[in-house]
């Protein structure tokens, strides 16, 4: 067997560990690299005592000097709360990230794949929104550090390939859910399992006629690891996620049901930019990599309320 040596950065977070579970799965190597400012120590722990798995704590806004075969650049915060919080860091994160991975990737002449967002479509005018949508999203909005920052570093890695002829590959990753997601990340599905599981009200921005696409940790790891091996001539940009589309209010009220939690919805008002519509057309991704999800949302839900019952316990 062929074992490569595979960094992946922000692999201590919500989907950079799920991507190391399946690497490690395939025989590879892997390095996991993280600065913990989002990822956890817990979600990769189980993985400590694997020889074929390194970590090393480090910032992907100074550069990295390692050999790899490959690399997913996955760091950065994802969730409004986190990416706000030092939003000129998060800026950073994603341009001086871009730019010290794809340095690294040039040097080693590795595939370098980047981590992408349905961010970089804003606050869509075009439903479901294709590859080919060039967004609408505010450049001076609370939520441009990460927007702009993503679209930003997508422009890096299509030059760095159309300049130096660098292997890329760019993947828009729509709302993933699953284990491991952070409790406090101020995401739709964590804050309702977390407060359905405490008895609390779920909180809804806005009157829950807002549609969102939810995908499973599991389909979307399957997706990153086919997309990685798909022929050189195919870079992207694709999307990844579930066309199914549900309110959340909807999923508001199938949360509840699977907790079998007493609780009631509480609405607020609707934060700024918060897009109402957010659906991928996956059409190119079932024709290039022969994937679309498979894990149905209330079994996904389950497993995630499973992760976060335990979790929460444990307090």
């Amino acid at each position: 067997m062929n074992t490569k040596r595979i960094l992946i950065t922000g692999g201590a977070g919500f989907l950079g560990s799920h991507l190391c579970d399946k690497l490690l799965q395939n025989g590879d190597e892997v390095v996991c690299v993280d600065n913990y400012f989002t990822g956890n120590k817990d979600n990769i722990k189980h993985l400590m005592g694997n020889d074929r798995f390194e970590l090393i704590r480090h910032d992907v806004t100074f550069p990295l000097y390692i050999e790899v075969d490959e690399i997913y650049n996955l760091a950065c915060p994802a969730s409004p709360i986190h990416y706000q919080h030092d939003p000129v860091q998060t800026t950073k994160t994603s341009v001086h990230g871009a730019i010290n991975m794809l340095g690294l990737a040039k040097r080693l002449g590795a595939k370098i794949l980047q981590a992408s967002t349905s961010e970089v479509y804003g606050d869509p005018k075009e439903h479901p929104q294709t590859e080919a949508y060039w967004g609408n999203v505010n450049p001076v909005g609370i939520r441009a550090c990460y927007d702009e920052g993503k679209r930003c570093a997508e422009t890096l890695f299509l030059d760095y390939h159309r300049q130096h002829n660098l292997p890329i590959k760019i993947l828009r990753i729509f709302n993933t859910y699953g284990p491991r997601m952070h409790p406090n990340d101020g995401r739709v599905v964590s804050n309702f399992v977390v407060q359905a599981l405490k008895g609390e009200p779920l909180t809804i921005y806005g009157d829950g006629s807002q549609t969102r696409s939810f995908c499973y940790v599991d389909d979307q790891i399957e997706a990153m690891a086919r997309m990685m091996i798909t022929p050189e001539d195919f870079i992207g940009p694709m999307n990844f996620g579930n066309p199914v589309e549900f309110t959340v209010k909807e999923l508001a009220e199938l949360t509840i049901d699977l907790v079998g939690s007493a609780s009631r919805v509480n609405y607020k008002p609707l934060p700024g930019d918060d897009p109402t519509q957010r659906c991928p057309d996956i059409s190119l991704a079932i024709e290039k990599i022969k994937w679309e999800p498979t894990v149905q949302l209330s079994e996904g839900l389950r497993q995630t309320i499973e992760y976060f019952d335990t979790l929460l316990s444990r307090e």
